[in-house]
C-alpha cells in the first residue's frame, strides 16, 4: 500500500530545493547544495535535504531522460532475457549492452547522471547534519545513517557498473567540478564505511514501523552489506554476513508473503517481506524532464506490444526485454514462481518485436489502472520497485553456510532456508539438498526480472554462461572478465581531459 506521509517528505524537497539544475553536468553539485555552505541546519533543513536524497530512488526508470532502469539494465547482459523492442537499432546501447559491445559513446549515461547526483545530494545531508542546531541526538543519529546508506547504495551501483570511479564527499564548488578517480577495490571500502556507519546498532530499527514506511532500516543496511561483500568476494567479511542474516531472519520481523504471484500486487507493496523498496506513485513524471514526479516507466517498457489480455488484467507496452526460453525452461512442473514471474502470451494476443519469444516478464508488468490519466502515462505507473525482500536473507545465508563454508549461525540451517523458499513456491513442502548448484538455481527462479542474475554469475565465476551462439534471436556474443565494468561515458572522458582529475578509461574498452 502506497505511503503518501513519506513522500510529502520528498514534496517538500521539491519546493524548497527545485529540480532544474539536477544532472546538468558531471559530477556538479545537485540543486541542494545552493543553500549556504556551512551554515547552520535545522531539522527542516535536514528533512529537505534527506527528501531530495531519497527522491533519487524515483528517478531510474526514465533516468535523465535516458531508459535506464537498473532491474532491466542488470539483467539485459544476464542469460534471462534479451533486448527486444522494435528492433537492434530500437535503443541501440541497451542492444550493445546486452552483447557486451558498449562502448564509450553508447552507454547507459542515464544511470551515471542520476547516482552521482545522488552521491552529491547526500553529503549534503551528512553536512547538513554536522551544522545541525536544535536537533534531538537520536534522530539527528537516524538522519545521519539514512544518507549514509543512500551513498553506499547510489554509489555500489556505480561500483558495479564502472568499477574505477571518481569519488567525492564534499561539495564540488568550484572549477572544474570534479574529482579524483579512485579503483574499484578503494571504491568497496568508501562504501563500506558508510554501511558500516549505518549499520551499527540503535541508529536504525530493524524494521521501520508503519508510519516510516519506504524509509531505510537496519534490514536494508544489512541486505546492502551482503550484496557488496559477495560481489567483492570478501571472505573476510563472509561469517560477520551469516551473523546479519540469521539476525535478520529470525528476529527482525520479515517473512515469506504467501502469494509469490500477488506480492507484486500494488494493494502488497511493503508487504512483510518486503525489506526495502521505492515508492512510486502514478502521477508526475514527463517527457521532458527525468528528474521529477513519482512514476515508473519499467512497466510499459517491458511489457508486450498492442496486447489483448481477454482477463482485463494487463495491458500492452513497448515490447523490450523479452524472457529467453531457457530461463522460462528452469522452472518445475508446479512451482508458482513460473506464473508469478513470466507471462506466455498466445500468438495473436501481441504484435511481435524484434527477439521475440512469446514470453515477457511478469512482476513489474503493465497492468490496467496503474497509470490513470491525466499526464504523461507510459511513464507514470505505479509499480514498486522491490530493492530487497526477504527471500533473499534466506538464500543469502543457505550460500554462505553451503558455497563459502560459514558455520551455521544459532542453529539455523542453509537446508531450513531452502526449504522455505520452495514451500512457498510450491504450496507444500518440496524440499531438494541445499547444494551449491541446487543455491544457485533457486536464485535464478526466485529473482527472475529484479537485476539480480547477472551480478550473480559475474561473482560466482559462471561466466560461461553468459556466452551467446543464439543467431535466430540476434544474440551472439562472448564475455571477456573485463567486461565486469562498462566503459566509462565518452562525455565524462571530455570533461575531465587535461586536468589533474583526467579520467581513465576501464581496462579493455580502449
Amino acid at each position: 500500500m502506497k505511503n503518501n506521509k513519506f513522500l510529502m517528505i520528498i514534496a517538500a524537497a521539491f519546493v524548497v530545493l527545485g529540480t532544474t539544475s539536477c544532472g546538468d553536468d558531471f559530477l556538479t553539485a545537485s540543486s541542494t547544495e545552493k543553500q549556504e555552505a556551512g551554515g547552520a541546519a535545522t531539522e527542516g533543513a535536514i528533512l529537505s535535504n534527506l527528501g531530495s536524497a531519497y527522491q533519487i530512488l524515483l528517478f531510474d526508470s526514465y533516468a535523465n531522460n535516458n531508459y535506464n532502469s537498473v532491474p532491466l539494465m542488470s539483467d539485459l547482459r544476464s542469460d534471462d532475457i534479451y533486448k527486444g523492442g522494435g528492433d537492434a537499432g530500437d535503443q541501440g546501447q541497451l542492444y550493445k549492452l546486452s552483447q557486451f559491445t558498449s562502448s564509450a559513446d553508447e552507454n547507459i549515461t542515464g544511470l551515471w547522471s542520476i547516482y552521482y547526483t545522488g552521491l552529491a545530494r547526500c553529503n549534503n545531508v551528512i553536512i547538513a547534519c554536522g551544522n545541525a542546531v536544535n536537533v534531538p541526538e537520536d534522530r539527528l543519529e537516524q538522519y545521519k545513517a539514512e544518507a549514509h546508506f543512500l551513498r553506499a547504495y547510489y554509489v555500489h551501483l556505480l561500483w558495479k557498473f564502472w568499477g574505477n570511479i571518481p569519488y567525492f564527499e564534499e561539495p564540488l564548488t568550484s572549477a572544474p567540478y570534479m574529482a579524483k578517480q579512485f579503483k574499484a577495490d578503494d571504491i568497496y571500502k568508501e562504501i563500506m564505511e558508510d554501511i558500516d556507519f549505518a549499520a551499527t546498532e540503535g541508529k536504525l530499527p530493524m524494521k521501520v514501523s508503519a508510519a516510516n514506511t519506504g524509509r531505510v532500516s537496519r534490514a536494508a543496511v544489512l541486505m546492502l552489506k551482503a550484496r557488496v561483500v559477495l560481489y567483492q568476494k570478501d571472505a573476510s567479511r563472509y561469517a560477520e554476513l551469516a551473523k546479519d542474516m540469521e539476525e535478520l531472519i529470525s528476529t527482525g520481523g520479515y517473512d515469506l508473503y504467501s502469494n509469490f504471484d500477488a506480492m507484486w500486487n500494488d494493494e502488497n507493496e511493503f508487504c512483510v517481506e518486503s525489506i526495502f523498496e521505492s515508492n512510486q506513485l502514478p502521477e508526475g513524471k514527463t517527457w521532458a524532464s527525468g528528474w521529477q514526479g513519482y512514476g515508473t516507466n519499467l512497466p510499459a517498457f517491458i511489457s508486450p506490444n498492442g496486447l489483448t489480455d481477454p482477463a482485463e488484467v494487463f495491458k500492452g507496452g513497448w515490447g523490450f526485454g523479452p524472457v529467453r526460453q531457457a530461463a522460462y525452461a528452469v522452472y518445475e512442473d508446479g512451482d508458482t514462481r513460473l506464473a508469478g514471474s513470466i507471462n506466455a502470451w498466445p500468438e495473436g494476443s501481441y504484435t511481435p518485436r524484434f527477439q521475440d519469444t512469446g514470453l515477457f516478464m511478469r512482476k513489474y508488468s503493465a497492468r490496467i489502472g496503474y497509470n490513470p490519466p491525466p499526464g504523461d502515462q507510459d511513464l507514470n505507473f505505479c509499480n514498486n520497485v522491490r530493492i530487497f525482500r526477504f527471500a533473499e536473507a534466506l538464500l543469502n545465508y543457505a550460500e554462505l553456510v553451503v558455497i563459502h563454508g560459514q558455520t551455521e549461525v544459532n542453529g539455523l540451517s542453509a537446508q531450513s532456508c531452502l526449504d522455505r523458499i520452495r514451500k512457498r513456491a510450491f504450496g507444500a513442502d518440496n524440499s531438494i539438498p541445499a547444494t551449491a548448484e541446487n543455491i544457485k538455481l533457486e536464485r535464478r527462479r526466485e529473482f527472475l526480472g529484479e537485476g539480480m542474475r547477472f551480478w550473480d554469475i559475474v561473482r560466482w565465476g559462471d561466466t560461461s554462461l553468459l556466452n551467446d551462439n543464439d543467431a535466430a534471436h540476434n544474440s551472439v556474443r562472448t564475455w571477456n572478465d573485463y567486461m565486469k565494468y562498462l566503459p566509462i561515458p565518452q562525455g565524462e572522458l571530455d570533461k575531465t581531459k587535461g586536468t589533474e582529475y583526467e579520467l581513465e578509461q576501464n581496462t579493455g574498452w580502449n
